[in-house]
């Protein structure tokens, strides 16, 4: 542990100076951390995913020989500066630290935050060993502007402030604009703007808050699409008692409706659509923010009051039980509105007289007062698990030192987007460390996610963290002054370090583990009430749990923020390109913590390898299947598990959490409220929720939906028995001798061959598909599909009926695909109906599927006409040309492929990313970080950093 010193004497014989007393956690006295570390040197070279171009390339870069080609790779390419092939690019990532951790210690010094040189030296080695080892990052913008020509800003979340003039209006609209041109994300309350149902000064009825988010959602889309890789992040919150609440609570849902009916007519509805862009209120996040008044009266039921802005009367009644059903059944459809809980979020507030916590960030893991500004760290959890399976308690107390003291020198020094949030940011000073890895922490120590065990382990980190945090604050406030706004806000700052303290004292602990943790918790929060006591606080706020998307992955974090494990297999990139299917390194550790012996190991993992979950893996108890428990999958956590484990970490942080409860598709409204309810009750200051598949994702064919309406209304209107005389189809067969084309394809690792027959005419007649040794299981089950499916071809069946039956089809093998058409498939079969709808369809046809090829997409991105392509006739010119083949053409003999093992891949077990974005940088799909979106290709968000 570090300490203050007040009149000792520096090294030297310097002037006795007040300062910090810096300690050594993994550095050695004499010895510069990267001398310890084991660097070599990599090229990094990243393809487009649309036509296969190389779209960046830097060779040579340096990186320590344990860091992975994906961090390497997200690094070089995210957070590198200087041009691309200039002398002042970067290449290395000890240029990278030393810019960034340089800035840092040379403001530390000039401020009088350590005591002696030698302390400061000690700070600059620690922060650069804990930053190249990966045991901590700070968020994005850190990397992206500190130590560089661009202003140095360092925060990643905003809240703004809006009031209800129209010049306030259009400032908001600017400050918005300001911060998503600079990639980041903001969130707002719009309640003080007049309902529609009020008056204006001049006579007439005010818009409404929703008609002024028409501007701002616009204002985002066109600023992400002008330039940004990554769309606008943005909260928009609405109080519940405003007269407008339930047209905002019904307008995301209207919107999705909208976008439900132009897909069925034919419109290019899916992400970065030409069409797309005429649906509404796509760029934000909405919450409602429900107060215990309303919550109370939605659980004993009665009337709830809506009230005028201006004058705070109640202008309408409206049923608390009805109106929260609204809510449920708008996020059910759309998984939006999610709730903030008011009267939660500012019980627990620092600083109420300075003002109300009104809004979050896009994510809502930061909640504080309006036109303010947080900037993120993360701890990397996996690197304190001793090799005897222990938390490293001592050696994590002196990191969250080290990284709190970081994070408010980063203020000192900081520039802001706009001059009010600089003012307020400076004022009170707000942090916002937290960690990644939980998941992977838990099972490698072999508890489940969804357990007392887990919960209790996640509760006494969490407190320990934050406990540790406002003492170092309070030591700070001793040496260089508390936050500008803590006098006026001493008595409620300190009764709600008292309300933390008091929930560390109610934690319960099961284990050995946690039990530990805690005892060390309840150490710092004591030393933390007697400091805070006499130096006050340098930060009006310390902790948060933030989605940690690109810094998790440039941590080769297993797991992101709070969330568990995603999948059991996982993705690694190769050296040199390609990737492979690995089971995740924790279950090895998990099963050896459980007791299981090397050769039980082997076949568990063996087991998982080959079907992606633990049910009846041999050799495995039932009571340890939990450990394994996943986001989804085979046995996915219930979605109260999400919840409560929320609830054991929220009266530990002074902010929020960002995470999304995840419910099957089969889940109803009735599971939605129940969620909200619990999630109240429970204690939780703001809560998401995401039902698998409720939005619209890739058609399956135009029209489909109204069709089959049709059928079910003709069926109820004519439900009498009607004889229909049907002519029965003929077969035609094909030629002895017909035009074909072979082509060769890999998904997700499993190599094959296709030869689709044409008739000399027109039309698709014939397809051949091989994908292992003859005589094996594999290739009878491919023989017999391709003979059933060429036999429906001859006899008429169109080949539109097997696309709007097999794409989007998912079973193994899954995943990336070496055809620049189709990145991604969800199965063989879903890329060979893809690959022949390129082939055999014309463009109008294939647009209503959602398939188009490489040079279409490049096309619809620089505005062109993609039909204007004639990329299709080309195709079937070149098979025309081709060699004929017999029917029975194949591969030969020397050509033969091994079976391929059919690992699991994490895309196939992705229930609810079935319809999440890919990314607009590489084209693959992104996945899950809290309740935003992440693409493990390249480190690209969907808003948090």
């Amino acid at each position: 542990m570090t300490e203050t010193a007040s009149g000792s004497v520096a090294r030297g014989g310097k002037r006795p100076r007040k300062g910090l007393k810096m300690k050594r956690i993994f550095t050695t006295p004499g010895v510069h951390p990267y001398d310890e570390i084991q660097w070599e040197r990599r090229d990094v070279v990243m393809t487009n995913w649309r036509d296969g171009s190389i779209n960046f390339e830097q060779r040579g870069v340096e990186f320590p020989d344990f860091w992975s080609v994906n961090a390497a790779n997200i690094v070089t390419t995210k957070y590198f500066r200087g041009a691309v092939g200039t002398p002042q690019r970067e290449w290395s990532l000890k240029q990278l630290i030393d810019r960034v951790v340089g800035v840092y210690t040379k403001t530390g010094i000039e401020h009088g935050y350590f005591a002696s040189d030698e302390d400061a030296e000690i700070f600059d080695h620690e922060l650069k060993h804990a930053l190249a080892h990966q045991v901590f990052a700070f968020n994005s913008p850190v990397w992206f502007n500190v130590g560089t020509q661009s202003p140095q800003q360092v925060s990643a979340c905003f809240i703004l402030s809006v009031d209800d003039t129209m010049e306030s209006i259009l400032e908001w609209y600017k400050e918005e604009g300001v911060i998503f041109k600079g990639g980041s994300g903001s969130g707002v309350n719009l309640s003080r703007i007049r309902s529609s149902k009020e008056l204006l000064s001049s006579g007439g009825t005010a818009s409404g808050p929703v008609s002024f988010m028409r501007g701002a959602d616009a204002s985002a889309g066109t600023i992400k699409s002008g330039g940004a890789t990554r769309r606008a992040a943005k909260m928009v919150v609405l109080d519940v008692d405003h007269p407008d609440i339930e047209e905002f609570i019904e307008t995301k849902a209207r919107e999705e409706d909208k976008i439900r009916a132009l897909r069925d007519a034919g419109f290019d509805m899916d992400l970065g659509g030409k069409d797309i862009v005429s649906v509404q209120y796509q760029n934000a996040n909405n919450s409602v923010r429900v107060s215990d008044e309303f919550m109370r009266a939605v659980e004993k039921g009665g009337d709830f009051g809506l009230r005028a802005r201006l004058t705070g009367e109640v202008i309408e009644k409206v049923d608390a039980k009805n109106l929260f059903r609204k809510m449920a059944k708008a996020a059910w459809e759309c998984a939006d509105p999610g709730l903030q809980y008011d009267d939660t979020i500012n019980d627990w507030h620092t600083t109420p007289e300075t003002g109300r916590i009104t809004a979050s960030n896009p994510c809502s893991e930061y909640v504080h007062l309006d036109n303010s500004s947080c900037n993120l760290a993360s701890i990397n959890l996996l690197k304190f698990l001793k090799d005897d399976n222990s938390f490293n308690v001592a050696d994590f107390v002196k990191l969250t030192e080290l990284i709190i003291t970081a994070m408010d020198i980063s203020i000192v020094f900081a520039d802001f987007p706009t001059e009010k949030i600089g003012e307020t940011t400076r004022a009170y000073r707000q942090l916002g460390i937290g960690y990644a890895n939980l998941g992977a922490l838990l099972m490698a120590t072999g508890h489940a996610y969804d357990s007392d065990g887990g919960r209790a382990v996640a509760g006494a980190i969490t407190s320990l963290m934050t406990g540790v945090s406002y003492r170092r604050s309070a030591e700070l406030a001793g040496v260089v002054g508390p936050y500008d706004g803590y006098a006026r806000n001493a008595e409620p700052h300190k009764r709600v370090m008292r309300k933390h303290a008091a929930a560390n004292d109610d934690l319960r602990t099961v284990g050995t583990m946690d039990a530990k943790i805690h005892a060390e918790a309840s150490r710092q929060w004591s030393e933390c009430l007697k400091l805070g006591e006499r130096n006050g606080y340098r930060n009006a706020q310390a902790s948060l749990l933030a989605p940690t998307g690109t810094i998790g992955l440039m941590m080769d974090c297993d797991t992101t923020g709070i969330e568990p494990d995603l999948a059991l297999v996982k993705f690694k990139k190769l050296v040199g390109g390609g990737s492979m299917q690995i089971v995740n390194q924790t279950i090895p550790r998990a099963l050896k913590q459980l007791g299981y012996q090397q050769e039980q190991i082997e076949a568990i993992v063996e087991y998982i390898a080959e079907h992606g979950h633990v049910v009846d893996a041999p050799g495995l108890r039932q009571e340890h299947y939990e450990v394994f428990d996943c986001a989804m999958g085979e046995r996915a956590i219930a979605p109260m598990g999400h919840v409560r484990m929320m609830a054991a970490t929220q009266s530990f942080l002074s902010g929020a959490i960002s995470k999304t409860v995840n419910l099957p598709e089969s889940a109803t409204i009735d599971d939605i409220e129940q969620v909200y309810l619990e999630g109240w009750r429970l204690g939780l200051k703001a809560l998401a929720v995401y039902r698998d598949n409720c939005k619209v994702g890739q058609p399956l064919s135009a029209g489909d939906g109204a069709k089959k309406q049709e059928q079910k209304a003709e069926q109820a209107a004519e439900p009498e028995v009607k004889v229909v005389e049907v002519n029965r189809p003929t077969r035609r067969r094909m030629p002895n001798q017909r035009p074909s084309m072979t082509t060769r394809f890999t998904v997700g690792g499993a190599k094959g061959y296709m030869t689709a027959s044409s008739y000399p005419d027109d039309g698709l007649g014939e397809v051949f598909l091989k994908m292992s040794k003859q005589g094996s299981t594999l290739a009878g089950v491919m023989d017999a599909f391709s003979v059933a499916i060429s036999i429906g071809l001859q006899y008429g069946v169109p080949l539109e009926t097997y696309m709007s039956k097999f794409v989007n089809m998912r079973f193994e093998p899954a995943g990336m695909t070496d055809d620049p058409d189709i990145r991604m498939a969800t199965s063989v079969m879903d890329y060979i109906f893809r690959r022949l709808a390129l082939d055999h369809l014309p463009y109008e046809e294939r647009a209503a599927l959602g398939i188009f090829s490489a040079a279409e997409r490049a096309a619809q991105q620089r505005g062109e006409d993609p039909a204007a392509l004639q990329e299709t006739v080309d195709r079937e010119a070149l098979a025309q040309s081709a060699p004929i083949e017999s029917a029975a053409a194949q591969p030969k003999a020397e050509e033969e492929l091994p079976v391929v093992k059919q690992e699991l891949t994490l895309e196939s077990h992705q229930r609810f990313t079935a319809d999440a974005p890919l990314c607009m940088t590489c084209g693959t799909k992104m996945r899950p970080a809290g309740s935003c979106y992440v693409c493990e290709g390249c480190g690209s968000t969907s808003g948090c950093s």
